[in-house]
């Protein structure tokens, strides 16, 4: 998943460049006749938010779950050090402990820890686990370079260290666990025309809004499985792609003055927003709200979280991937367990593929990458299902969205 940071500050594009309001809805209604509502989401008569997209068949993921199978028995110590607590509540909230019990379950003693953000306390912790004697390293680090530093720590000390979620190019890791990230950027671009196909939108305008290409290769791998989708369809002029924004750092502050440029320079004119995550897609929703534009865009997310569902319940974010944390964190547990063994990934049921690190060809990391789902207003319920979040979380404060969706 990629590192989604706090809300960023709503800023209004200049009225003068938006007074024209969009012509076509995306995903899901006409733009004509609508009236705002409580939210700033445009609606139809019948009460429909216009950008909402209830695609019952959305784009899969190419990637392929790890077979089940029961994890075996080992000793010794396992670190985990996961980055902070203020970009995403997955890591106190999910990570954590599910790392911490599966490690406990197979007879390993963890020690989980958080960097609280703080890239000296990251290379702290990984001295402090490496002194005491951990077997295997499970890092998803702040910058990849603090990360890559630790790696060679820990190879020094002949500890195997397991790249979690985002690698660090350039580093020594001998293995990484994480979702198919360029094909998360394929599921998102492809749902993003789908939705504009079904609303009946034909050469639709489209502003991409990347995330922190300059701190992480994910990002690059959203945006590169984007682009792999959007620019055949451009080439064909079947879109057009308006510009290419990155919010840089990830940090969401920077998320709605970058939309605001873009969206000055397209003159106000947008049909469909690549938006990296869910918290980008928010600081776009603001701006577009400001203008009275919100629920005219189609606009993609990532990472399933509370408040881009809430977005997509009331019409004004058309889909979110949603990134399963507990397959992610079972597969690098059943890693490691194998590893600390001494025996291979086949052993745990688990495929791996080379991975290429692009700024070292030498770096032959081993990657096991796993599938993400695509979630619209159609499937809402598929993320309370799997246990991420409760209905009664997601449905607070928009439970009227909530029983028209179906979820309870």
């Amino acid at each position: 998943m990629p590192t989604p940071s706090r809300t960023a500050p709503r800023v209004a594009v200049t009225a003068s460049l938006l007074t024209v309001a969009l012509a076509a809805a995306a995903c899901g209604g006409s733009s004509s006749g609508g009236s705002p509502n409580a939210s700033g989401s445009s609606t139809t008569s019948s009460g429909q938010a216009q950008g909402a997209c209830k695609l019952s068949t959305p784009p899969t993921s190419a990637a392929q779950a790890p077979a089940a199978t029961t994890t075996g028995k080992a000793s010794g110590k396992v670190g985990v050090i996961l980055p902070d607590t203020t970009s995403s509540t997955r890591y106190t909230l999910y990570d954590a402990p599910l790392l911490k019990s599966a490690l406990s379950a197979a007879g390993i003693t963890p020690d989980v820890q958080n960097a609280g953000g703080s890239t000296a306390r990251f290379q702290q912790i990984a001295q402090g686990m490496i002194g005491n004697g951990v077997k295997v390293l499970i890092i998803d680090s702040i910058y990849a370079t603090s990360g890559a530093s630790v790696e060679k720590e820990a190879a020094a000390a002949g500890i195997k260290v397991i790249d979690y979620d985002r690698v660090n190019l350039g580093g020594t890791a001998q293995y990484y666990v994480s979702f198919d990230n360029e094909d998360v950027g394929k599921l998102q671009a492809q749902t993003l025309v789908d939705c504009l196909n079904a609303s009946g939108k034909t050469n639709p305008q489209i502003i991409e809004m990347a995330g922190g290409k300059d701190v992480d290769n994910n990002a690059v791998l959203f945006a590169k499985g984007a682009n792999e989708v959007l620019q055949p369809l451009q080439t064909q002029s079947k879109l057009k792609i308006l510009s290419e924004s990155v919010v840089k750092g990830w940090l969401v502050a920077n998320a709605a003055p970058t939309f605001t440029q873009a969206l000055t320079a397209a003159g106000g004119k947008v049909d469909g927003v690549l938006a990296a995550n869910d918290d980008i897609a928010n600081a776009v929703i603001g701006v577009l709200k400001s203008n009275g534009l919100a629920g005219h865009v189609a606009i993609t997310g990532q990472d399933s979280g509370i408040e881009g569902l809430q977005n997509i319940l009331t019409g004004q974010q058309s889909m979110t991937v949603f990134k399963n944390v507990k397959l992610e964190a079972a597969a690098a547990a059943r890693l490691a367990i194998a590893l600390i063994a001494g025996k291979d990934a086949q052993s745990a049921g688990l495929t791996l593929s080379k991975f290429d690190d692009p700024k070292s060809p030498s770096h032959n990391l081993q990657a096991l990458l796993l599938p993400a789902q695509v979630i619209t207003q159609a499937n809402v319920m598929d993320v309370v299902n799997a246990g991420a979040l409760t209905a009664a979380q997601i449905c607070k404060g928009i439970e009227s969205a909530c029983t028209t969706a179906g979820v309870k």
